[in-house]
């Protein structure tokens, strides 16, 4: 008989005799399959967050920002600055001749999180009346957009999803004001729905900041215009600001945030992989102690040592693939497209879904096996070696 026939036999009935262990390869099967379902979680999550706040901005549109920062919450312009940026060049114009510029104010405030009843922060955002025509994605969902200068708000859906108390119709209070939710907007797939928006002349009287702004987006003729109005805004003595893509901008936020989700979840899970391990190759020296009549019987006719190797060694593997299958169906069922929140870049909570992928599936499988191949290359050794004279006359 052929090495290969031999093997193929051995792993055929190494395989079929798993049910006679059934609480064992049970347990090992669970222990991989929560491996596998956190790692995806915690995947899931950085994917659904990168997805998110990566694709919330679009390639004509440039935010500008003080010098040196790195979000809106430690930026600020003057409006001296923003009119200066009217007259760099690929700059959108209005219907009535004037530049297509959101200057815009953010600003920290509390909620209440559905999910856990404490606080958390929100960002509420102050925009003029270029703010909706800078952001093409966004549509009012229910109501109406807020009166200028008036203390309304408008609610993004994703905040509304995790917050108590901002359905349409409701008055809520920040600070020393009460502001009235007068609409529900809609930007799916982006950081804007997290937001609360009001006017900016409001905001900015409201919360004592002067005539002072954080930001500035401004609609561009074409994303091949982005370059000369950086330059302009880079090379501007008066300005002392810069500018890229929006796109670059929320990019370079989800990388970041999103890299410490998936650095947390990776560590997190090798640990439990490292449980799971150790469960796996309790299974598998018993699965070997179990066989040894069978194994000795199978060398003394002429079987070799490599085939019984092979034999545990597809038993381990099958066990994993089962445990990889397992903890991918309950992420899928469990975690695919829930609803979550947490901090981003500005340390106000983003909204967000998660989202599996074949990526991130492909991953997690890939940490299952390699848990099957650890778990099963010493038992199988083992296997191989045993002595069959002795485990027939143990027998």
């Amino acid at each position: 008989m052929s090495l290969l026939t031999q093997t193929g036999s051995v792993i055929v009935i190494n395989v079929r005799s798993i049910p006679q262990r059934l609480w064992m390869s049970l347990a090992t099967v669970v222990s991989i399959a929560l491996v596998v379902a956190v790692l995806l979680g915690f995947l899931s999550l950085a994917n659904g967050f990168r997805q998110t706040v990566g694709g919330s901005g679009a390639p004509d549109v440039a935010i500008v920002l003080r010098d040196g920062s790195t979000a809106e919450l430690n930026s600020t312009l003057s409006r001296d600055q923003i009119d200066l940026l009217g007259q760099a060049p690929g700059v959108r114009l209005r219907a009535d001749g004037r530049p297509l510029i959101s200057p815009e104010l953010m600003l920290v405030v509390d909620g209440i999180k559905k999910s856990s009843g404490t606080k958390a922060n929100m960002p509420l955002r102050g925009i003029g009346p270029n703010g909706l025509q800078v952001r093409k994605q966004v549509r009012l969902r229910e109501g109406r957009m807020f009166a200028p200068g008036t203390s309304e708000i408008v609610v993004g859906s994703g905040l509304l999803r995790e917050f108590n108390g901002f359905e349409l119709g409701r008055s809520i209070r920040f600070g020393a004001q009460t502001w009235k939710v007068v609409g529900v907007f809609e930007a799916p797939g982006t950081v804007f729905e997290s937001e609360l928006w009001a006017d900016v002349a409001v905001v900015q009287s409201l919360f004592n900041r002067g005539a002072s702004f954080q930001s500035a987006r401004v609609a561009l003729t074409s994303p091949a215009a982005v370059a000369a109005f950086a330059a302009y805004v880079k090379n501007e003595p008066r300005l002392q600001l810069e500018a890229k893509s929006e796109q670059a901008y929320f990019a370079s936020q989800a990388e970041r945030s999103g890299a410490l989700i998936t650095y947390f979840g990776w560590p997190l899970g090798i640990i439990m992989a490292i449980g799971a391990t150790a469960g796996a190759l309790n299974t598998m020296y018993s699965s070997v102690s179990a066989r040894a009549a069978e194994i000795a019987t199978l060398r003394v006719i002429g079987f070799s040592g490599f085939s019984a190797f092979a034999g545990t060694m597809a038993e381990a593997m099958v066990l994993s693939l089962l445990g990889a299958i397992l903890g991918t169906a309950i992420c899928a069922l469990g975690f695919n497209g829930l609803s979550a929140s947490t901090l981003g870049a500005g340390f106000t909570q983003v909204a967000f879904r998660l989202q599996m992928g074949p990526a991130l599936v492909s991953q997690a499988i890939i940490l299952a096996l390699v848990i099957g191949l650890v778990g099963g290359i010493f038992p199988g050794l083992r296997a191989a070696r045993q002595r069959p004279l002795l485990a027939l006359s143990a027998a």
